[in-house]
């Protein structure tokens, strides 16, 4: 019995050392799984399941048929880079649904290969796919993991039990249906935000496992108490130290905590490390200060886990009589409602895009940004943080159940360390928001966010259902206006201790660049006296909103127009006007309107329209704008004084001025001084297109990307603003075109290619960078006209981490053995379809020992790839030990007659029908005999 019990002794202590050896002591990488993705459009129905056999493999783990098997053949698929929006690859088709931009969505597949390094066993391993539009169904080698039922929401999928290493090749499968439609605004289509593969230790942070946001303590004491949540993917109880250290915005070391943590196996744990701060540099839009903490993980003094969260410190009120408060400053909020879609490129946004539109809005006077209707990039939320936008964070759908609580709460773990967040939305117009069963909703949403986030309020935008019994601004901390203008005083009397906002207003139409309404053309003006009948124009929108001091600010409809929603028109309207700019970002009147109303650190003018009338337009009168910040307003037409006028900052300025062709001029006045001009004039013919970049260069990161703006010009020089000639560019040099626009509504043409015509003067042209440096040039030219170049640097930069994309040949990996013999058997023998316990499976890369036997079958099916049916291929075993016969669909296809460790290939014919492989292995009784290594299919063709 003693000797037993040792013996047992001995057998728990070596599988403790195997354990601990296997527990892989690494620190974090972060790597791109964006390129390389081989993707097919249209959908490609299931293989039908017939048969016992067939149908039993079907239901295992690791056994899918069809496109998501990692042996299915993709060889003819298009290769593509990630974000990828295949939507707007298309043409608008007048059948389409008008809300998704009259674009068809549909189904796609994709799917990506790589390989592990063998040093990665025993980490956990984890895919991240940050937005696939719309819902979507993940494979990894054969086996389905993850069921997406959001376009917004970021997948985190574990593959740690699924992954294989060295030569072994991991297969993503991914199929999408964008048939689903969750908005009612374009959604796109495809794996539209990047993809990720996340290499840790076992015991690890979990993705976004830091909530690190900052709370005021008194007037200069503030705490961020730390929440770190780790997990331990190992096999044994984890040991170990987590500490917390703040960063100044200089880098410089402030405070530190550490604190020793256990983590049972497969558990998480949560660990809570305060660190207190004196006197910070507050974050505000005009000066948004990010401080930085990092998160270290260690074991046995070695840091095996590491993670930088941004937070910002700041305070924020919502009161009922004077809105909203700032770190006890009491300003307006100033915000725009925002879809996610760009001109040229849909919803697969560059990341730089991000920026480039919070700039237009941060010069218009933007502070605050309303996600609508549905969580945004994760790099959209760090440029908010960085360039100083608060941001109403936006759920999508209004429902309680298990699955959208578990949406709800992924995006409040991931945003809610953002400074930039001042609201949580748990809700845009829902019908049952003037009902009991709303109330009951959101109080249960109200619960999930506030248990996760007890730092800031929570609002519900709503547009109707204020005075009924139960209604859902009962539940929320703050109340959301959209399009009341007509109820907020009756609504603040009755509910005087609810602090309120408009959610959402506006709605007013503009053409940009068009002075006169069309309904028969869907034209409308950009002179702000179109909206929806339910909206308002945007200067009764605003002067509403202002007028009131315990409304907290707004949320114009919207910053830029968006495909789809073609309101108030249909086919062939295709996008939106509503936007204070347009697709690409050109303003619109409306853009220099609340520039005008909300700048008030340097002078505002502006004139519309243009100059460039027709001749029979001389003498008749033209309605003139202009939009100041100044006190009074003069106008003159060549030189010759119209009026001055005092500056209403709402209504602005108008004039009705005889046309002239010619120099029409303004001038600002500021306590009787001039602190502005502008002007317009008439121009002259096009002479030649004019290029204007966004930057002077370009990261050469493959992945950095910029707008130019393409106009045509006069012999002077200036902006010809009617112009609308088709461009065509060329570009040479580490870069391509990705996408164009013009800010047309009503356009056709194709967002993809390299040709355009300018809408009303102006067309867009996207470029994007490829890896390595070099000069980019892009030309743009059309007939009659002197064409443009310009040259852009594309800058060396490290290349960002990244997976390496494998295209190899089919890979045979699921095998099953007959039982040992000593006399040889047959190796076509039948096997019977309800047989599933005879012929054992094996594992891959381990010899057979012959026990008292000298013969064993080894048996692989697999169905042929296009290249095989019509020209056959051949198969290579590498490290086949024992003597073999070759075995195909009954024929016998080859012969090993040594008995030595070797690689060994063997050809087949063309072949139609689903492979039955059979290795029939010869050896030496108590000898191993086997696959030691990979078995491969190739085709007579290259491999891409």
């Amino acid at each position: 019995m003693t000797t037993f019990k040792s013996f047992l002794l001995l057998l728990c202590i070596s599988f403790s050392l195997q354990a601990h050896a296997q527990e892989k002591v690494t620190k974090r990488e972060v790597l791109s799984l964006d390129k390389g993705w081989s993707f097919h459009k249209g959908d490609i129905p299931y293989p039908v399941i017939k048969g016992h056999n067939a149908t039993y493999r079907n239901a295992k783990a690791g056994y899918v048929s069809g496109v998501a098997s990692p042996n299915y053949d993709d060889s003819s698929w298009r290769i593509v880079n990630l974000p990828h929006d295949w939507a707007i690859e298309g043409n608008v088709n007048p059948d389409a649904n008008l809300s998704q931009g009259y674009y068809d969505r549909g189904f796609g597949w994709y799917r990506r290969k790589f390989k592990l390094d063998p040093e990665d066993k025993g980490k956990h391993l984890e895919i991240q796919f940050d937005g696939i539009s719309t819902h979507a169904t993940i494979w990894v080698n054969g086996t389905v993991l993850h069921r997406n039922w959001c376009g917004y929401t970021s997948m985190y999928i574990d593959i740690t039990p699924y992954a294989t290493y060295g030569d072994e090749i991991n297969t993503i499968a991914v199929r999408v249906d964008a048939e689903a439609q969750e908005g009612w605004w374009y959604e796109g289509a495809g794996i539209y935000r990047h993809t990720w593969l996340v290499k840790r230790s076992p015991l690890h942070i979990i993705t976004d496992g830091v909530f690190a946001h900052p709370v005021k303590k008194n007037d200069s004491q503030w705490e961020i108490p730390v929440e770190v949540t780790l997990y331990n993917s190992g096999k044994l109880p984890a040991d170990g130290e987590v500490e917390v250290t703040l960063f100044a915005p200089d880098g410089k070391q402030m405070t530190t905590q550490s604190k020793a943590v256990s983590v049972t196996a497969l558990r998480e744990g949560i660990t809570h490390l305060p660190l207190t701060v004196s006197d910070p540099k507050l974050w505000s839009p005009d000066s948004p200060s990010l401080y930085k903490v990092k998160t270290t993980v260690k074991q046995n003094g070695i840091v095996t886990d590491e993670v930088e969260t941004k937070c910002g410190f700041r305070t924020i009120r919502f009161d009922n009589n004077t809105g909203f408060w700032l770190n006890g400053e009491n300003i307006k909020i100033k915000g725009v409602c925002n879809h996610q879609d760009h001109a040229g490129v849909g919803v697969a946004v560059p990341d730089a895009f991000w920026e480039f539109r919070l700039r237009k809005l941060k010069e218009m006077g933007v502070n605050a940004y309303r996600v609508a209707h549905n969580p945004v990039a994760k790099e959209f939320m760090a440029a908010c943080d960085s360039m100083g936008i608060m941001v109403l964070d936006e759920n999508r759908l209004f429902n309680t159940s298990p699955e959208y609580v578990r949406q709800l709460e992924w995006q409040v773990r991931r945003d809610r360390n953002c400074p930039s967040v001042i609201l949580w939305s748990v809700f845009n117009e829902e019908p049952m928001q003037g009902t009991e069963n709303g109330v009951e909703m959101v109080r249960r949403m109200y619960d999930v966010v506030k248990k996760m986030d007890p730092t800031r309020p929570i609002t519900a935008a709503m547009n109707g259902g204020f005075f009924s019994k139960y209604n859902v601004s009962q539940a929320v901390d703050v109340g959301g206006f959209n399009y009341q203008i007509e109820s907020y005083d009756r609504f603040h009397e009755e509910n005087p201790e609810l602090p309120l906002t408009s959610s959402e207003d506006g709605s007013a139409f503009m053409t940009r660049g068009e002075y006169k309404t069309d309904y028969e053309t869907h034209v409308m003006d950009s002179y702000d006296t179109e909206c929806a009948g339910w909206g308002a124009t945007h200067r009764r929108a605003w002067k509403a909103v202002n007028e009131r001091p315990w409304m907290a600010g707004c949320f114009y409809w919207t910053g830029f127009d968006y495909h789809g929603e073609p309101t108030p028109h249909r086919w062939p309207t295709v996008s939106s006007f509503f936007g204070i700019m347009d697709l690409c970002g050109f303003p619109k009147m409306a853009y220099y309107l609340h520039q005008a109303q909300w700048v008030k650190d340097k002078p505002i003018l502006e004139l519309v329209p243009h100059w460039n009338w027709p001749a029979d337009s001389i003498g008749k009168p033209i309605k003139v704008m202009a939009l100041s910040n100044a006190d009074k307003v003069k106008l003159l037409l060549n030189g010759k004084e119209i009026s001055e006028q005092q500056v209403d900052p709402y209504e602005m300025n108008t004039w009705f001025v005889p046309y002239k062709p010619g120099k029409l001029e303004a001038i600002g006045y500021k306590n009787g001084k001039i602190v502005s001009r502008t002007k317009v004039e008439t121009t002259k013919e096009p002479v030649q297109v004019r290029l204007t970049p966004d930057r002077n260069n370009l990261a050469g990161d493959g992945r950095d990307a910029m707008p130019i703006t393409v106009e045509v010009v006069d012999s002077k020089g200036r902006h010809v603003p009617t112009a609308n000639h088709m461009i065509e560019f060329t570009v040479t040099g580490p870069a391509e075109i990705i996408g164009l626009g013009n800010g047309d509504p009503n356009c056709h043409e194709p967002e993809k290619g390299n040709k355009r015509s300018l809408f009303n003067g102006l067309a867009q042209v996207i470029i994007q960078s490829k890896e390595g440096a070099g000069t980019i040039t892009l030309t743009a030219s059309t007939p009659g006209l002197k064409p443009a170049a310009i040259t852009i640097n594309a800058d060396q930069v490290a290349p960002i981490p990244s997976i390496a994309p494998e295209f190899p040949p089919m890979l045979l990996n699921k095998w099953v053995a007959s039982p040992l013999s000593t006399e040889k058997p047959d190796a076509t023998r039948q096997i019977a379809d309800n047989d599933m316990n005879s012929w054992q499976p094996v594992a891959g890369n381990e010899l057979i020992k012959l026990e008292n036997a000298n013969f064993v079958i080894l048996r692989s099916t697999f169905n042929p790839y296009e290249a095989h049916k019509t020209e056959g291929g051949s198969i290579l075993f590498k490290q086949l030990t024992g003597k073999a016969e070759i075995w195909l669909n009954g024929k016998q296809i080859g012969s090993k007659a040594s008995d030595k460790e070797e690689d060994f290939t063997v050809e087949f014919p063309a072949v139609n029908e689903r492979c039955d492989l059979r290795v029939l292995l010869n050896g030496t009784t108590d000898s191993a005999v086997g696959l030691k290594g990979n078995v491969t299919v190739r085709t007579k063709r290259a491999v891409k």
